[in-house]
Formats: structure tokens, sequence, C-alpha cells
């Protein structure tokens, strides 16, 4: 088995490969001067189990270029199998027409991966769970649930809890949540005015007197999460805390956080941390790294991926 990182999270492939006990395999990936990008792999390749990891985050098409490139060098070196490690997979929130005359990216990515020489897809908390689908290899979607629920028991022991949806698109993934943790669910109904904007309508369930948990699978702008704290604390809510797993945090959306009344928002390291999100008071990282690195080595050993969840 042989684990390659691309550039866009390699502290999160260090800790991968520090987990397996087995060095990343050398590999350049840089650019040319008109920015184009190129790959050598610097190890015999020939015959193995090879794993990329690459998370499709800002810059996105830079990144998910790294990733298809190096994909293609694994090929041409007659990697035997070659499995993309994909954290964040970059366009998910494409995976339907919107509306007339809109592309379907997240299906057009999942072309692009399986054409390049992809032979197997490992990612995590696809926005929506139909774009295994788009895919014509096997592909493994994991949950970042189990490593937020030990973090929640930890933190919230003794205390009533309330798991608190964002959205209605969103019951499933908090209803999951809630049951594992043994806690109510509440739902908050938001009308959307334009992309980027959220305004919050009402609040489906209890939570006065509540430490509320706020459960989502995408933080971008934050505003959704932002707007849902400030109800949740008019609704008479003890407290408010945010667990989402890939932190985007685009534009101003950490200062937002700082400003908001969450007392902290709890990402993975799926995206690396910018500087922003490393000095912020109230922004926390955990980390994926045990879990996914029990995947790959369960994807080379042939063994069941899904008795990671049970």
């Amino acid at each position: 088995m042989k684990i390659i990182s691309c550039n866009s999270n390699r502290p999160l492939a260090e800790a991968i490969s520090a987990y397996i006990n087995l060095p990343l395999t050398k590999a350049t990936v840089r650019r040319f001067s008109d920015m184009e990008i190129f790959v050598e792999i610097e190890e015999n390749v020939r015959g193995e189990d090879v794993f990329v990891v690459q998370s499709t985050s800002f810059p996105a098409n830079d990144n998910l270029m790294e990733l298809l490139v190096t994909i293609d060098a694994l090929r041409r070196s007659s990697a035997r199998r070659i499995t993309a490690v994909i954290p964040y997979f970059g366009y998910a929130r494409q995976d339907r027409k919107s509306s007339p005359r809109t592309p379907i990216s997240a299906k057009l990515v999942a072309n692009l991966i399986t054409e390049a020489g992809a032979d197997r897809v490992l990612t995590m908390d696809l926005h929506a769970g139909q774009i295994q689908g788009f895919f014509d290899i096997p592909t493994d979607n994991l949950y970042g649930a189990p490593v937020m629920r030990r973090d929640i028991e930890e933190r919230y022991a003794g205390q009533e809890l309330v798991i608190v949806s964002p959205d209605v698109g969103g019951v499933v993934r908090a209803r999951s949540l809630a049951k594992r943790l043994g806690a109510d669910l509440a739902i908050i109904d938001k009308r959307r005015e334009r992309a980027g904007a959220s305004e919050v309508m009402n609040i489906i369930g209890n939570v006065e007197g509540r430490a509320c948990i706020l459960v989502d699978d995408i933080v971008d702008s934050a505003g959704t999460l932002c707007n849902a704290a400030v109800a949740l604390k008019e609704e008479g809510g003890k407290s408010v805390a945010a667990y989402v797993t890939h932190g985007v945090l685009s534009g101003g959306a950490v200062a937002r956080v700082s400003a908001s009344p969450m007392e902290r928002l709890v990402i993975t390291d799926s995206i690396m941390a910018t500087e922003a999100v490393l000095v912020s008071h109230n922004i926390e990282q955990l980390t994926i790294a045990p879990l996914m690195a029990e995947a790959i080595s369960r994807i080379s050993d042939e063994s069941s991926v899904s008795t990671l969840f049970d």
C-alpha cells in the first residue's frame, strides 16, 4: 500500500500516514511559471494499492486539477489500484438542476475523476448521499458523526441536550446524531431569499433551558448557523454550539462566527484550517485522521468499512 498527498491538506495526509505507520510516498506536485500543474511520482508504484489524499477545497479548481493529474500519473506508472481519498468533495452542492439551464457539476466532477483513472473513491459526509451514484466506481462515504458524538459526550456530560437541524434538509443527519446521544431533536424552518442569505422563520421543538447543538455537513458563509444561534437564544436556549464536518468558512465567515452567540463552532480537519480559523476564539477542530486511516486500511485489506459505524 502507498499513500500520496497532494497540496490541499498535507497535515491530514501526514496524520493518516502516521496512524497507519506508513511514510508518505515521495512525489512532486508543483507548478510551471504559467501555473500549469506538474506531478512526478518519485517512487516505484507498479502493482501497488495507492491512495491519493486531496480535498477539493479552496482553491477548488486548482486542487481538483492536482488530483486528476496525480491519478493520471499513477495510472501511467502501472499502479494496481488507485483510490481517490477526498475528505471534502467540492462541487457537491451542485447535485441537481436548481433552475433551468444550469449544470449538475457534481456529476461532471465524478466523471472527471473516473476518466482520469481512479478505481475507487473514499470521501466523507457528502452534501447529498445520492452523489455516490454519480460515480461508476465503488464509492465509500464515511460519516463524521462518531467523531462528533465522542466530543459532545465528553463536553456535555450530565447536561440536557437538544440536537438542532439548521434546515429541513439536514433533519436525517441531526436525527441520527440525536438518536446516538439519546437527545431530543429540534428543527429550524428557514426561508432562503437568495443564494448565500437566509432568514430564520420558526423553531420546531422545545429548546428552552437546554444546551443546543446545531449539526450540519458544510459551513460556508456561516449566515445560516449564526441566524440559527440568534433564534435559539431568543427562544430560551441555555447555550448554543455547532458541530459541522466541513469548515469551508469563506469570505467573512470567521468574523461572523466570532461575533455570533455561538459558544463554539467545532469543525473537522477535512479542510486545512486557515490562519483566521486557527486564531479564532470560538472555532475548534477535531481530527478525522484515525477514521480515514482505519477506512484506508480496511479497503486495502478488503475488509468491511461499514462496521466502522456499528
